[in-house]
Formats: structure tokens, sequence, C-alpha cells
């Protein structure tokens, strides 16, 4: 037996509660590894709260978090991995745990740390995948709404590498972060459209929505095209013709291995703004849901 994070009822952070569950075996191609950080995303908040019940319907209890780094401790038949080895990856039935069983293991750099090494997994993947479906070439214009979240700073890294004029979104915190990452930066609120075109110059190509703010249609008239904006984040899409880019079969971009490297090499970095016990899974969801973050939150069993 083992402890986790787990939720037996939708609702308010509150039903996230520590117990004691059966700890994992792996089965053939998956590790289980002790976990040593797992990263808080918005989509385990919305999990929680029964928003994607219609998409992810829970079977109780459920073991919330997807992004998980942590030492391999007993290996499935054909696993890609051995004990001892130090990994990250996307968690196979929960991450908020002390054990968690990963199917696609990746190793972990020595130059990242456990939080850093967690944080990466979603973020960097949903990142890769939105700029790959845009299509967005070198030399165009591309606005990144939420450019200072998780999500947004690491597409501003990877579009920037790719010869990509940025132009962000983002609060007055972020602002001096995100054009030290080579972005141009500008306040979000009202008046954010014009502030837009004066750094645009010549116009914005395409537009990666990470915020949710009602902003589609204003960046459906920047581009002409409703083709030429994707959002991860407002569930309104479809109003305003915009697609909707939430993963699996949508999966496109790098693959985790290469963004990991990219990581290792200095390229590729997510903040990390607090790390909590896993006993305090709770206050990690009400943070975040009060928008008090300014980078990932992450838990350490």
């Amino acid at each position: 037996m083992s402890t986790a994070i787990t939720f037996s009822e939708y609702g308010a952070p509150e039903v996230l509660r520590l117990t004691e569950v059966t700890t994992p075996e792996p089965g053939p191609g998956q590790v289980r590894i002790r976990v040593r950080a797992a990263s808080v995303n918005p989509i385990d908040l919305k999990i929680r709260s029964g928003l994607m019940a219609g998409t992810f319907p829970a079977r109780f209890p459920v073991i919330p978090g997807l992004d998980a780094a942590g030492v391999v401790d007993a290996v499935g038949e054909g696993a890609d991995a051995a004990v001892g080895d130090e990994v990250l990856g996307t968690a196979v039935g929960g991450s908020y745990s002390e054990y968690a069983l990963l199917e696609r293991p990746v190793a972990k750099p020595a130059s990242l740390s456990w939080e850093a090494a967690a944080s990466l997994v979603t973020v960097a993947l949903t990142a890769s995948r939105v700029l790959a479906q845009l299509g967005v070439e070198e030399g165009r214009t591309l606005l990144i709404h939420g450019a200072g979240g998780s999500v947004g700073t690491a597409a501003v890294q990877l579009a920037v590498a790719d010869g990509i004029t940025v132009i962000g979104t983002a609060g007055e915190h972020d602002i001096e972060r995100l054009t030290g990452l080579g972005a141009t930066a500008v306040r979000y609120g009202d008046g954010w459209v014009e502030r837009v075109k004066d750094a645009a110059g010549r116009g914005v190509d395409f537009v990666f929505d990470a915020s949710g703010a009602g902003v589609l249609a204003d960046s459906v008239a920047l581009t002409g095209d409703s083709a030429r904006v994707i959002t991860i984040a407002d569930m309104a899409a479809a109003q305003h013709g915009v697609h909707f880019s939430a993963g699996g079969a949508d999966q496109a971009g790098y693959s985790l291995p290469e963004l990991v490297r990219s990581a290792a090499a200095g390229k590729l970095s997510v903040p990390v703004w607090r790390t909590y016990p896993l006993s305090e899974a709770a206050q990690a969801h009400t943070d975040l849901e009060a928008r008090r973050n300014h980078g990932k939150a992450v838990l350490l069993p």
C-alpha cells in the first residue's frame, strides 16, 4: 500500500483527500516510478470539478494528475527503462501519488531538477502541438494570448527558436520576462487590440490563444481567417469557427524526448512558481483557481 491524492465525487478542491491506495504494478511496456515531483495542470482542476465529465467521465475514486518525474523502481515486460533510472512522462492512472505508472518514460537529464522535469511534459507538448497545427513559418508573426502562462511561455520559446516573430499578451509582471525570451510583450486587458496592432506593424498572421479570455472574435478579425486561430482554453471556439486543440489524436509537433533535449540544453524552460507537499494538493488547486500562481505549481510526494 502507498498514499495518493484521490477524489470520489466532483466538486471544489476540498474533495481532494490524501488516502491509502494499492500500489500499482507495471504492465507490459510500463514502468513504476517513485514519484519525486508531479505537476498540477489546469485540466486537473477541470476534471476534478466535473467540467470535463462529458469528455473524461470519472470512475471513482480518481487519482488526478498527468505529469510526473521520478525514479524507476519496477518494470514491466518490454519496458524501455531499468530500475534506478531517473525518468519523466505522462502517468497512467494519475500522478498525485507516491508511485505512478509511465508507459513511455523519457530519461531525465541531470541538469533538470525534479520540479522542472515534471513541469515540462504537458506544457511543452501542448505548445509544440499547437504551433505545428497552426503551421507558422519562419518570418511570420504570431500572437500568443496568455504568453506569461506556462504553455504560453513554452510557445514563445519554441516559436522564437524557429525564427517566428512573437507578440505576447501578458500581465504587467510578465512583460520583462517575455521580452527577455525574445517576444514583444504587450499588456492584456481593455485596448489590447490596438496595442497589438501598434506592436505588429505589418499585421498578425496567426493567433494562439492560451488564455481563454474571450479574445477569439477580435483574434479572427486580426488575422482575417478563423483557420489561423487556435485555442486551448476557450470553450466557445466553435462559435467563432476556431479549432479547439485538445491533444490525443490531435497530437503533432516535437516529441517529448526532443523537447527534453531542448530543456537540457537551456533552450526551453517552464517557470516553477511554488512547490507543495502531496498532502496540500487541495491548496494547490485553490491557488490555481484563484489565479495566484505565476508559473507551475508542483507537488512533492
